[in-house]
């Protein structure tokens, strides 16, 4: 279970949104890489597996690791002017780059 990230209702609706046009069974996973510009990105996939250390949250699934650095956080969707898309304010993030897609810590 994934208690210390919130997720906002239009990040939830989007999920299952995504999640409807994929095979019954599928999951969205939130995961940190290494990476990007500053460091770590965040990456969003559609599995079907869950792993031994995934953490669930109805139909989204977070390995442990990128859960503990995404603990505190909030996960919304968002409408910008540069498009579309997941944005996650990270209280353990130092710094990020213009784009928010990846951060350092």
């Amino acid at each position: 279970m994934i208690k210390e990230i919130k997720f906002t209702d239009k990040a939830i609706k989007q999920i299952n949104n995504l999640l409807s046009q994929k095979d019954p069974g599928s999951f969205f996973r939130i995961a940190i890489k290494g990476g990007g510009c500053s460091g770590f990105q965040y990456e969003f996939t559609f599995d079907k597996k869950l792993e031994a250390d995934d953490l669930k949250h109805e139909n989204i699934l977070i390995d442990k690791t990128s859960a503990d650095l995404l603990k505190g956080s909030e996960v919304d969707f968002v409408s910008e002017l540069i498009g579309d898309q997941f944005k996650i304010t990270n209280p353990q993030s130092k710094s990020s780059c213009g784009c928010g897609v990846s951060f350092s810590i």
